[in-house]
Parts: C-alpha cells; sequence; structure tokens
C-alpha cells in the first residue's frame, strides 16, 4: 500500500515539476522569441519592384498638349507626343479628331513652352493627324516600339492631359487587355459607321487623352489613344490604335500626300433599317443571307461597270464576309486604287460572284 502510494505522489510530483517548468519556459523563453520578432519584423524594408519611373522619364519630355482653335477661338484640346526630328522639325502624332474642327494649332511642351504648330496631313478614317514645330522648340522625342510584340497582359502605361492642360503629364498605368478589337464608329453624319481595328487596355483614358501615346513597359510607344467607350455602366475600357498600323499612314500625312481610298461607287443599306429600305423600294426577305444591301449605283463607277444593282446583297469582299456598312468599309479600305476585288453577292434568291477594279477614289 505504501509503495503504489510513493508511486502516485512521485507522478504527481513529476507532472507539478514539468507543468511549473514549461511556466517558465514560457513566461522567459517565448517572449525572448516574440519580441526577436518584432525587432525583425520592424527592420524590414520593403521596396517596390514593378516601378515604371524610368520608362516613364524616357517618354515624358516628347508628350505634349495639342491645342485647337477656328478663328482664334479654342476649339479642342488633347495630346500628342513628338516622334521625329528631321530638317530642323519636330513631328508630331496626334488624332485627327483633336485637330479636325481647327485652324490654327498649338502645343504646349513638358516645360510649359507654348509654340504655333502647322498641320502636315491628317485622315479622318485612321484618325491619325500629324503636327510640325521649330526643332528647337522639342524638349524629348519618342521611340517607336512595335504593337506586334504586345501580348494580352503586357504592362502598359500612358501619359497625357486628361480633361484639360491644366492636367497635363498625368500617367496612367495598366496592361494590354485585348488585340485586334473590331470597334463600331461613327465619324460624322457625311461618312457614317466605320470600323477600326483597335487594342484594349484598362489604363485610365480620358478625352483629353486622345492622341497620346500608349507605350509599353520600356518607355516605347506601341499604340496612339484613340477611343474610349463612354457608357455609365462600363469602367476601365479604353482603345489605342496599333502603332504598327498608324505609321503607315504617318509617313505619308508627313509629307503632306492625301490617303486616298478606294470606293465601290454604290450607297449601302445595313439589313435592319428598315424604313430607309422601305424608302429605296427595296424588300428583303426573311431568307435571304446576311450582307449589306446596295441602295443605289453611280454612274461610270466600278460597281455599275461590274453590273451590280439596286438591292443586291454583297455578302463578302475578297472572301471576307462583311454583315454590316461598317465591315464592308473596312475590308474595302484593305485595298487600294487599281487593285481587283472578287465580291459576292446575292440577287433573287441566289449567290454571284464578280470581279472588279477599284479605279474610283474617294479623297479626304
Amino acid at each position: 500500500m505504501r509503495k503504489k502510494i510513493a508511486i502516485i505522489i512521485t507522478v504527481f510530483t513529476s507532472l507539478f515539476v514539468g507543468a511549473l517548468g514549461m511556466y517558465f519556459v514560457m513566461q522567459y523563453s517565448s517572449s525572448d522569441v516574440i519580441r526577436t520578432v518584432f525587432r525583425d519584423t520592424k527592420n524590414v524594408t520593403i521596396t517596390s519592384n514593378d516601378s515604371i519611373s524610368e520608362s516613364v522619364d524616357k517618354l515624358y519630355d516628347s508628350v505634349v498638349v495639342v491645342q485647337t482653335s477656328f478663328n482664334n477661338q479654342k476649339v479642342g484640346s488633347g495630346t500628342g507626343f513628338v516622334y521625329k526630328l528631321d530638317k530642323e522639325k519636330g513631328y508630331i502624332i496626334t488624332n485627327n479628331h483633336v485637330v479636325s474642327d481647327g485652324n490654327t494649332y498649338n502645343v504646349i511642351f513638358s516645360n510649359g513652352k507654348s509654340v504655333d504648330a502647322t498641320l502636315l496631313g491628317s485622315d479622318v478614317y485612321s484618325d491619325i493627324a500629324v503636327l510640325s514645330v521649330d526643332e528647337e522648340n522639342v524638349t524629348g522625342v519618342a521611340t517607336i516600339g512595335k504593337s506586334s510584340s504586345m501580348k494580352v497582359g503586357d504592362t502598359v502605361f500612358t501619359i497625357g492631359a486628361p480633361i484639360s492642360d491644366e492636367y497635363s503629364g498625368t500617367v496612367t498605368k495598366g496592361i494590354i487587355s485585348g488585340k485586334d478589337r473590331m470597334v463600331s464608329v461613327t465619324l460624322n453624319n457625311q461618312i457614317g459607321d466605320y470600323l477600326m481595328n483597335v487594342m484594349q487596355t484598362d489604363a485610365a483614358i480620358n478625352p483629353g487623352n486622345s492622341g497620346g501615346p500608349l507605350a509599353n513597359i520600356n518607355g516605347e510607344v506601341i499604340g496612339i489613344n484613340s477611343l474610349k467607350l463612354v457608357q455609365q455602366e462600363i469602367e476601365g475600357i479604353g482603345f489605342a490604335i496599333p502603332i504598327d498600323e498608324a505609321m503607315v499612314f504617318v509617313e505619308r500625312l508627313e509629307k503632306g500626300e492625301k490617303i486616298v481610298r478606294p470606293m465601290l461607287g454604290v450607297t449601302l443599306l445595313n439589313m435592319n433599317e428598315s424604313y430607309e429600305l422601305y424608302l429605296s423600294g427595296i424588300v428583303i426577305n426573311n431568307d435571304s443571307p446576311t450582307g449589306v444591301v446596295i441602295g443605289s449605283i453611280s454612274n461610270d463607277s466600278p460597281a455599275q461597270s461590274a453590273n451590280l444593282q439596286k438591292g443586291d446583297i454583297i455578302t463578302k469582299i475578297n472572301g471576307q464576309s462583311v454583315d454590316s456598312r461598317a465591315k464592308l468599309r473596312y475590308e474595302l479600305y484593305k485595298h487600294t486604287v487599281g487593285d481587283k476585288i472578287d465580291v459576292t453577292y446575292y440577287r433573287n434568291g441566289k449567290e454571284h460572284k464578280v470581279t472588279l477594279t477599284l479605279d474610283k477614289a474617294l479623297q479626304q
């Protein structure tokens, strides 16, 4: 019995000693550990590894505010950037819609200096315009990159003057959200709707950013900000003209050349324009294929030479389907005057194909 009592006392004594030892360990050892952890945390320096400040510096001084006036009254403002120096001139890219309503222009550089600019050329369909200034005023020249090398998810940034020149030099950052977006835009009442192939970005683009650069992480221009999808329920969708496509027009506009585009010599109606079709005396059957309806044909035009007729439904241009007036223009303007193209159309329920020569032109 005494032996059992001794064993029990020994067990309880061991437990007591163990618990007491654990208490002292928690009181002293763990407090040191906690103090060490806190001390290490306080000594940590957090640095950003995705700063684009060097890239911004590379591009910043080439960006300008473009102000447009008509008869000495300011009618618009946007952004542009110097892309070239040549023969004592600095050359600036901006949007056509930034300068289209004016007859005099001036630009404000990053140092605040305002100088007169000369409009060398502009094109409504590509939404590109080229200005020139005296070389001595230029504070920086942008490096042109390649839009074709950009991938969805790549980091991009913009520099511009959203709202007004009061906010010039504003930098916003985002990513390439999409490529080869076909966006329908209305150019004006005379020209109507048109499709543009653009890059989509979530970098903040406001009206005053129009004409400014969209740049890659290296500070190279890969796009020209042109459009913003403005709807109350949509946020963070901006568009830019790929620089690869823009420079094709820039090289011609800086020389003062007119951009000449071909035409079929027809008026076009979308198939959902019921009232316009009714006024033209055209009836579309329910089983008609999707396409664009010919409303009228001009004399001595390529369409007349190819024996196209009022009421024909054009469904393809060179094998590319066209389901709207805007898409037909887009496919047509891939070609130049003198090119031969195939036009697929329906008449009286049957498909036909004809080859015609684009020997007429529409000048801007």
